[in-house]
């Protein structure tokens, strides 16, 4: 998604790529200083749709304290600007060199920031990778090529005696475990946030709506199921697409058990992947299988006449995708997002009271209108929440 050059709205909107929560737009600002620096390397893609992980790395971050990101082709801007803008302090640099030079320290880490559709390493982000490990800095990516596994990557970490955290790696075969229905047993209410296409704010919504409850004393967790959401310090959470399908329920199964028994949480909020109707995905269905639902909050970008990287795979009507979802699983549409990339805050507000009256559902912007739309979408679905005491969560 390129800038959108239009008369800015009076309300901030995001205006390249993915959608950022507007209160977490530095990571320092909510980290230990003492976290792992890290630099994210996202050339020629950073606020694009590729560069996802950039994207969500420089608004969010529990795990690294994000010190620069690394794009030419925007290079000295503000981040934040380039995203949202608003500035966040977090500058793009034009290659590895300036971004160490800027530093009075070393940075820890390289985070490979972007998600390209062929989930490989190209040549040149190859020399990248082997500038920063000769630096002395850990590697992490998300790529479904490993890092770890190549010869000449390993065996220059190896050298350096750095590390390399492969983010979509899963676990070995021999330990991943079949969906046996243990789900039954976690009394927490299970939400998915769902959408209609990849990359359209799944996570960022339900980033914003796990702090809302959260803030209202409704204790809440986020169980991650892509590689941004686990590079942003997720504690529960598998890289599903990365997964054997035969193991993919039964491995969300055992994370979400998981967190249930290490929070006794009131709610479990489960990201989404992709869309249950898109033909170039299948993780939708094995996230409704295994989280086994009573909610799902459905994201969609009115604006979008495409399917990301299909131009000939129109966007889909919300109203098909809940039919779909509602049909395949047994749960229920109990509200929907808008991601309002291109849209000024009237086409907002439009889409708003015309989704819910159509849909009939409640219908909220989780970025651009109040966070109480949110929960009181949560708490008209499940009344039973409303009996937790109205305190700050620990």
């Amino acid at each position: 998604m390129g800038p959108n050059n239009a008369e800015k709205p009076t309300t901030r909107l995001s205006v390249m790529g993915p959608q950022a929560p507007p209160d977490q737009s530095r990571a320092s600002d909510i980290l230990n200083i003492e976290a792992p620096t890290a630099i994210v390397y996202c050339e020629g893609n950073f606020g694009r749709i590729d560069g996802k992980t950039a994207n969500g790395l420089v608004r969010h971050s529990q795990a690294y304290r994000i010190l620069s990101v690394i794009d030419s082709t925007c290079a000295k801007r503000d981040s934040g600007q380039v995203l949202d803008n608003v500035s966040n302090g977090v500058p793009i640099l034009e290659d590895i060199e300036a971004a160490v030079n800027s530093e009075t320290n070393m940075p820890d880490t390289l985070i490979y920031g972007m998600a390209p559709s062929t989930g490989k390493l190209s040549p040149s982000d190859r020399k990248v990778i082997l500038n920063a490990i000769a630096r002395g800095m850990n590697i992490v990516s998300g790529l479904h090529e490993f890092l770890s596994d190549d010869p000449e990557i390993a065996s220059a970490a190896k050298a350096a005696k750095v590390t390399i955290r492969d983010i979509r790696k899963p676990r070995p075969s021999k330990d991943m475990r079949l969906f046996d229905g243990s789900i039954a047993r976690v009394k927490a209410v299970r939400i998915a946030v769902l959408g209609t296409d990849c990359a359209i704010g799944k996570r960022t919504t339900a980033t914003v709506l796990a702090k809302a409850l959260n803030n209202r004393g409704i204790k809440t967790v986020l169980v991650g199921t892509g590689q941004t959401g686990l590079m942003q310090g997720a504690k529960y959470g598998i890289a599903l697409d990365a997964v054997p399908p035969q193991f993919c329920c039964g491995e969300l199964e055992r994370v979400i058990v998981e967190a249930c028994d290490g929070e006794d949480p009131h709610v479990i909020l489960i990201e989404g992947q992709g869309a249950l109707s898109h033909p170039a995905f299948c993780t939708s269905a094995f996230i409704l299988r295994g989280s086994q639902p009573q909610g799902v909050i459905l994201q969609h970008a009115p604006r979008r006449p495409h399917r990301c990287d299909f131009p000939n795979f129109p966007m889909p009507d919300p109203k098909s995708e809940i039919l779909l979802i509602e049909a395949f699983a047994d749960t229920r549409i109990v509200g929907l997002t808008i991601n309002h990339e291109a849209m000024t805050d009237a086409e907002v507000d439009l889409a708003i009271e015309t989704y819910s009256h159509d849909l009939g559902i409640p219908v909220t912007d989780a970025l651009t209108r109040p966070d109480s739309h949110l929960i009181d979408m949560v708490l008209a679905a499940f009344p039973q929440l409303r009996t937790v005491p109205l305190v700050a969560a620990e």
